[in-house]
């Protein structure tokens, strides 16, 4: 669920980039890092690859 999220948040962040709806182009920036940072992190959880260790 958290990725379909975060692929969201990406899209709907890169179409506010481009259609110039964001004039602040470090919070734009830092935003699409986290969304994408939150993706990776999500598909690693997802497919097992990191957080706990058993």
């Amino acid at each position: 669920m958290v990725a379909l999220l975060s692929a969201g948040l990406i899209l709907h962040d890169t179409s506010r980039i481009i259609h110039g709806g964001e004039t602040n182009y470090v919070l734009a920036t830092v935003g699409l890092y986290v969304s994408l940072f939150n993706l990776f992190a999500s598909l690693l959880s997802l497919f097992g690859l990191g957080g706990q260790d058993e």
